[in-house]
């Protein structure tokens, strides 16, 4: 009996425990709900509250409030009045100071300070509270915000977009800057027949019929608003009036023509970002683009608005920090006329830096030109100086599209096109050939591994080292005598150049290569792959070797990087650092100090003036009677094995003139992709030589 009392007694304890606790846990949750904000002193409770204005969280502020001392205002109307000037002044950095607290008064008197949109901001101001049950309240009124803002009164953020900077070239011409399109838009009111004329204007402007509906669907359009649908190109009546107007420019003005058929369409001008040289120059310009919420979070903190545009690629991107400015912003508070009550913060807005480049539009256009329909790419620069004239990539896509608004299916055509217009062929590294036996030369004679007045003999149209190699034999096009460095860079002999390799020896080559930059990065503004000698650690086997010593093999050179190591021959044997912003002082930069000595550099030039002087030279098509130009060819095989005889061919040539002293000296070094059915490097020579007669024309 006992025992079943004790039993009795023990759940009669744990039922009162649990009932406590369950007791405790409901005090609890009415302690969070209800009493959370209940505090003894009115300083802290307005110290917490000013917290949760940088946390955007207006319903705990709110539970803060004494709501009856507060106007009876509802949670509603306070998120909305509170968000909406808060987020709109973009509020941050708060910073409360309690200057006095007055018990009897039941105030606080204190200093707020916090950054916003348009500069810092700080006031004195003064809350009161109401004291009951549960602690303290908080007394509500628009003054908590800004001392002087009452219920009817309005807080305007107004925002001043700074410009963004302009892109020139050396000779001032616009490169990136304000141009003006025409925006194609609809009035609603002014449609006739509304479904007829949205189909028929979706038609013509390559969109979707949902995607124009959706556009006149927004809650901000009446009957009379302009709704804008898409920019197309500014084409002028007088331009269009020509009688050689181009094909597309024609195809445009009429679709702009039967646009405005459409009763209720629209077409104004309208401001946006221009690109004059358009696709002779966009791998290199690029293009800006709206900003998007990754943008934003990414910038954070950077100056980056909802309606921000942001560079994308090519110089827009790399000065994007100098080319953006800094907007300006007011902020004010207005009284329920409009009248400007107070002005609260204001900073100027700060226009974007104009950035000069050396380029030279009129060669960037050239050289385009020349190659706009070649996979290739182009680079031209001063050979002295090293100031970068020209940095084409073809076939290209024009830039200005980007900025207009591209249809899905012009975006699809781009990257589907099996030429690669978007694909940015000067930064890539590529197979050089014949062009990198100067360099061969170059570190045979520094080693000594090379005496150039050596005969090696004449070895026919093909060659290997002995049997160890195999079914694998060097070939050449030309037989000639006597085989000498001088000769074999005028005949491009890749048998020469493929024993002066094994005479220089793996190792040496590859320490020679690292000194003259490879697997490296090109001090330059623009990011290039890294050129190389071996896709491993070393130049693993002979042949491997003997086909670098003519460019082959595993070699793989950017073509800036190759441009620049051609200034050794321009400079007594210095390499010169490329460099791209423009200075009224060109500052030659020397990258690589005596590659080769000036004696070495002598004895290479001499042959690279009969490459383009000599009747049997590669590059005799270049020649000029008026100047003793200097250059060499190439023509890289590519094959998937030694069997492959549908191989492509990658034609190469670079051109200087050969006295360092020449007014304007620019050094081109043009690569086109495929050349075996085009006449080889011979290709590339012919176009590079109607570009060089523009830039020294005969009298």
């Amino acid at each position: 009996m006992k025992k079943k009392n004790g039993t009795a007694i023990l759940r009669m304890s744990l039922l009162i425990a649990g009932g406590i606790f369950l007791l405790g846990a409901v005090m609890y949750v009415l302690a969070v709900c209800y009493g959370k904000y209940s505090w003894t002193q009115p300083e802290g409770l307005l110290s917490i509250y000013i917290d949760h204005i940088t946390e955007q969280e207006y319903e705990e502020m709110y539970q803060m409030l004494d709501v009856e001392e507060s106007g009876g205002i509802t949670l509603e109307d306070f998120r909305q009045r509170n968000s909406s000037i808060y987020e709109g002044i973009e509020i941050q950095n708060i910073a409360l100071k309690v200057l006095e607290s007055d018990t009897e008064q039941l105030s606080v008197r204190y200093e707020m300070s916090f950054d916003t949109a348009a500069g810092p901001v700080s006031f004195e101001n003064e809350a009161y509270f109401t004291e009951g049950e549960d602690g303290y309240r908080l007394i509500w009124t628009d003054g908590l915000i800004f001392p002087e803002l009452e219920s009817e009164d309005k807080v305007r953020v107004t925002t001043y977009p700074a410009m963004r900077g302009q892109i020139l070239d050396r000779n001032g011409n616009l490169l990136a800057g304000p141009g003006t399109a025409v925006s194609v838009g609809i009035v609603p009111g002014k449609l006739e027949d509304r479904e007829a004329s949205i189909s028929r204007a979706a038609e013509l402007l390559e969109m979707d019929v949902e995607t124009v509906e959706a556009k006149l669907s927004e809650s901000w359009v009446t009957e009379e608003s302009f709704v804008p649908l898409r920019s197309l190109s500014k084409i002028q009546e007088v331009e269009a009036m020509a009688v050689d107007l181009p094909e597309e420019t024609r195809k445009e003005w009429e679709r702009q023509q039967q646009l405005l058929e459409i009763p209720g369409i629209l077409i104004s001008d309208t401001e946006v970002r221009s690109y004059p040289l358009a696709e002779a120059a966009s791998h290199l310009i690029g293009y800006v683009q709206a900003v998007t919420a990754e943008d934003l979070e990414e910038h954070e903190g950077e100056g980056y608005h909802t309606g921000s545009v942001i560079g994308r690629s090519g110089m827009e991107s790399l000065y994007e920090t100098e080319l953006k400015g800094e907007d300006g912003c007011a902020i004010r508070i207005l009284d329920s006329e409009g009248n400007v009550k107070r002005s609260v913060a204001s900073k100027k807005q700060i226009d974007g830096e104009t950035i000069r480049l050396t380029i030279d539009a009129d060669l960037q256009k050239k050289l385009y030109e020349q190659f706009r329909e070649d996979p290739g790419c182009s680079v031209a620069m001063n050979p002295v100086t090293g100031e970068v004239l020209a940095l084409v990539s073809t076939p290209s896509y024009d830039n200005n599209d980007f900025i207009l608004g591209m249809t899905d299916a012009a975006w699809t055509s781009l990257n589907e096109d099996e030429d690669r217009p978007l694909y940015n062929r000067f930064r890539q590294t590529w197979c050089p050939g014949s062009t990198f036996k100067p360099i061969i030369a170059g570190i045979g004679l520094k080693t000594g591994t090379l005496d150039p007045d050596e005969d090696f003999g004449n070895e026919g149209l093909s060659w290997q080292k002995d049997a160890s190699w195999g079914s694998y034999f060097v070939t050449t096009l030309h037989a000639y005598e006597p085989v000498v460095l001088k000769n074999a860079l005028i005949y491009s002999d890749n048998i020469y150049f493929a024993k002066a390799a094994l005479k220089i020896g793996a190792e040496n080559l590859a320490v020679s290569l690292d000194d003259l930059g490879f697997n490296q990065e090109i001090p330059f503004e623009i990011r290039m792959t890294q050129s190389q000698y071996s896709n491993t650690d070393g130049i693993e086997t002979e042949i491997q070797l003997a086909d670098s010593g003519y460019g082959q093999g595993q070699i793989l050179v950017n073509p800036l990087h190759l441009a620049c190591l051609y200034t050794a021959f321009s400079n007594q044997g210095d390499v010169i650092r490329p460099y791209l912003r423009y200075s009224d002082e060109p500052h030659k930069e020397v990258w690589i100090s005596q590659a080769f000595t000036p004696e070495q550099t002598d004895r290479i030039l001499d042959g690279l003036k009969g490459v383009v002087n000599d009747p049997h030279g590669t590059g005799y098509r270049a020649h000029r009677n008026d100047m003793v130009l200097a250059g060499k060819t190439g023509t890289a095989e590519l094959k998937a094995s030694k069997e492959d005889t549908e191989g492509t061919e990658i034609g190469w040539f670079a051109a200087f003139p050969a006295d360092p002293d020449t007014e304007q000296p620019v050094l081109i070094v043009s690569m086109v992709e495929n050349v075996k059915h085009l006449g080889g490097s011979g290709y590339v020579v012919q176009k590079d030589s109607l570009v060089l007669d523009s830039l020294y024309p005969t009298d």
